[in-house]
This record gives structure tokens, sequence and C-alpha cells, in this order.
């Protein structure tokens, strides 16, 4: 029930922000990461396959594979992007709040003052 009263909540805020912002619509922008692992591993944790016999395989896969994260956004067709979370000797890094900090101000700031968002 809250769910649904949270959602009447926003969708009569951006009736509002329409009715004063006619192209409001078009300042709304989605944002995302992604992680690659580089050892060609897939996680496929929402994928079962069932079978009427134990294949008895087994495969090993490291504890903490490497992996390279990356981010964009998007909005009114527009992309910001791609953001490679890397160090400043270029390896990958875990994104945590401060790397996410550093991409929103060095790199996701900048790119939106330059696009007039």
């Amino acid at each position: 029930m809250a769910t649904d009263l949270t959602a009447v909540k926003f969708v009569e805020s951006a009736q509002n922000e329409i009715a004063v912002v006619p192209d409001f619509h078009k300042r709304i922008l989605f944002s995302d990461e992604a992680h690659f692992w580089l050892n060609g591993y897939v996680n496929k944790q929402n994928c079962r396959i069932w079978r009427e016999a134990n294949p008895q395989v087994y495969v090993e896969t490291p504890l903490h594979p490497e992996k390279l994260t990356v981010w964009c956004a998007l909005w009114a067709g527009r992309i910001i992007g791609p953001y490679f979370f890397k160090n400043d000797e270029g390896h990958n890094v875990t994104v945590n709040g401060d790397p996410y900090r550093a991409m929103i101000t060095n790199f996701f700031i900048p790119e939106l003052n330059n696009h007039d968002v």
C-alpha cells in the first residue's frame, strides 16, 4: 500500500512539473553501472537448468575474479559515458563511495554542464 501511495505522489509531482516546465520529461535522466568479469565468467545466478540426472560436473571459478565496472547515463536520446572505473595507474578498481564520488565530480557534472541539462 505504501508503494502505491509513493507512486501516486510521484505521478502527481511529475504532472505538476510538466505543467510548469513543458519539456520536463526530457530532463529525466537514467543511469546504471554494469560489471564485466575479465576471465570470461558470466554470472548465471538467475539461470537454473534442471535435469533428471546429476551430471557430476564441477566448474571452478576464482572467489574474486577481476572485473571491470562501467557506468553510463541516458536521457532524451542522449548518452553520457561510458565511464570506466579505474585508478590513476589505469587498473580496475572496486566501486565504493570514493570512486563513485570522484566519477560524479570529475566526469558526470562536467558532462551535464557541457550538454545544457
